[in-house]
């Protein structure tokens, strides 16, 4: 399609001389901003996509796929509800659990908490915990007045293995004096890190029977858990489950973990649109510059045009030749920032905690983006679609130069 003769006199004219330096030197910032814009998009889409994936991660590795909740204050009948999930072939397994917000004091500290009475068996399933025990041990829960915690909370209230901590929960008991919050002291048997500030600065877990004797919560629960084999793909599970429940035990309704995370989940779909389209921009602008870098290095060839035209070169030749110039461009400088791209996305936390220690500031705050690490996935799909846009945006550049070329009259310009 392309001759070696068409690629030679492409590549000469790419070469910067005295004359026409200027070109050279916008067409060094196309490329430049080709690979800039590549590089960018692929590096904040794979920050995106690793923000969403290790945030789904440890929302599941924490919390179900679908909890069953009451319309009144608790789920006394929770245990026949459990017996008639475990017949579903769809579900992984079931577990009741009591939640409640309390605050948590000691060592002349106090902080809010969430407190989650389950049992250990089923606090085992939670691979995200399991796994992540830094202090102590599971089994220990089993022990009177046990508990664990996160570590971001133990750091906060400086304690450690063994050490006690009061629990004061909404619920108060009514004495002579009038009510008071409803205090026990626990002590921790173990402390635990999920990666996620949240979880680890504000969740405490303790035994079922405890929880279910400190919340007033006989035989009962706040809720049902239940883990999909499929989290992927539970519109058919909902379904039937919802049915089941309005049918059988309609005071109780159900909620998957996407309704319970809608903000999060809305908030990264609108980020992730917005930054490609922002960030598109900049490879929108560095085709532009291809264009006016075409059409001046068009002006000043004329004469060659011209030379070549009358030693037989066709409109076509010609076309193929300022063709290959403007896409040599976006072809190198897209090669160039997908390596770019996906080197810095795959180290992208060394160059973070390089930064932190040169600027000696926090550069990824966990309070404020959940997780405790700048994550970062490279969807092959992503840098497809990045590679392809950048190769047709150049493509298109070069076309109306090219076809100017083209058209140019070797009679007219050589009469002058």
């Amino acid at each position: 399609m392309f001759s070696k003769l068409e690629f030679l006199i492409a590549l000469r004219y790419l070469r910067s001389k005295r004359k026409e330096g200027f070109i050279s030197v916008i067409a060094g910032f196309s490329f430049v901003g080709i690979i800039i814009g590549v590089a960018t998009l692929i590096i904040v889409m794979s920050v995106m996509n690793g923000f969403r994936y290790e945030l789904v991660n440890r929302i599941l590795g924490i919390n179900s796929h679908l909890t069953i909740y009451s319309r009144s204050e608790n789920i006394k009948n929770y245990q026949d509800i459990i017996k008639d999930l475990q017949n579903n072939s769809e579900i992984k397994y079931v577990n009741p659990i009591v939640e409640s917000q309390v605050m948590v004091a000691a060592n002349g500290r106090a902080n809010g908490g969430l407190v989650k009475g389950i049992e250990i068996k089923d606090l085992k399933n939670k691979d995200l915990i399991a796994e992540n025990m830094i202090y102590g041990s599971m089994s220990a829960l089993k022990n009177k007045n046990a508990i664990i915690i996160g570590v971001t909370l133990s750091n906060n209230l400086n304690l450690d293995i063994g050490d006690q901590v009061k629990i004061l929960s909404p619920e108060s008991n009514s004495t002579i004096i009038g009510s008071i919050p409803r205090i026990k002291t626990y002590n921790i048997v173990g402390i635990f890190e999920s990666g996620m500030h949240e979880y680890d600065s504000t969740t405490i877990f303790m035994p079922l029977l405890a929880a279910q004797k400190h919340f007033r919560f006989k035989n009962a629960a706040s809720a049902i858990e239940i883990f999909s084999k499929d989290a992927n793909n539970m519109i058919n599970l909902k379904r039937l489950l919802n049915n089941k429940l309005i049918d059988s035990y309609p005071n109780n309704y159900l909620i998957d973990w996407q309704q319970s995370n809608a903000s999060f989940i809305e908030a990264l779909k609108v980020e992730r649109t917005v930054m490609f389209l922002i960030l598109t921009l900049i490879i929108i602008v560095a085709a532009f510059n291809i264009i006016s870098s075409l059409i001046m290095l068009v002006n000043d060839k004329k004469k060659n045009i011209a030379c070549l035209r009358t030693m037989g070169m066709y409109k076509a030749n010609i076309l193929k030749i300022f063709l290959i110039c403007g896409s040599a461009v976006g072809f190198f400088g897209t090669i160039i920032g997908v390596a770019i791209g996906i080197l810095f996305s795959t180290n992208i936390n060394n160059i973070k905690l390089w930064l932190e220690s040169v600027s000696n500031t926090t550069l990824f705050n966990p309070t404020i983006y959940f997780l405790s690490q700048l994550p970062s996935k490279i969807f092959v799909s992503d840098v497809i679609i990045i590679t392809s846009m950048s190769l047709i945006l150049s493509f298109l550049a070069t076309i109306y130069p090219a076809l100017k070329a083209s058209k140019s009259n070797p009679a007219e310009i050589l009469r002058h």
